[in-house]
């Protein structure tokens, strides 16, 4: 994509307009994500101002299309990676691998991978240390999606499995 995700975004608008704003779906890309996590801060205090919201969206929309043109996917990515926000406003993998595992990321292991990646669909619920089975059960899907792609064989796969983290 060049930034956004259009089919998406039609998706969304219609589930949006067919709710009247009382269903929202996601349809932002990654690159979108990144936007609202360091230039659109404050999106969080846009309440159920529908209009706020749908401006912002605009914008960032637009502002991706444009980050785009000037940046690699790996770097969008790796920028990503280091705003997202892992729980109780942990902020980056980094910090998200020093608070749950006491360890840099790069010594992380194929679970604790697993763990960190299951918190981001969402922070609150699947934070492995006020939800362990939540972020144990979320962390199987994982390691699951990654076997299937062929990520990792089976072999990782059962060991990180069975990691008791």
């Amino acid at each position: 994509h060049n930034g956004i995700d259009f089919k998406s975004i039609l998706r969304a608008g219609y589930q949006f307009l067919k709710t009247g704003g009382e269903e929202a779906q996601g349809a932002s890309t990654i690159t979108q994500q990144l936007l609202k996590n360091t230039v659109f801060t404050d999106w969080t205090s846009e309440g159920s101002n529908k209009i706020k919201k749908i401006k912002r969206k605009i914008q960032e929309q637009y502002l991706a299309v444009q980050l785009e043109k000037v940046e690699d996917k790996d770097t969008i990515l790796e920028n990503y990676l280091n705003t997202i926000n892992l729980g109780q406003n942990t902020l980056g993998v980094e910090a998200a691998s020093e608070r749950y595992f006491n360890k840099s990321v790069s010594e992380l292991t194929l679970s604790e991978d697993a763990a960190i990646a299951a918190i981001t669909q969402n922070p609150s619920k699947y934070n492995p240390i006020t939800n362990p089975k939540d972020n144990a059960s979320r962390r199987k899907k994982v390691l699951k999606k990654m076997l299937d792609l062929g990520y990792i064989n089976q072999s990782e796969y059962d060991e990180a499995s069975e990691d008791k983290l």
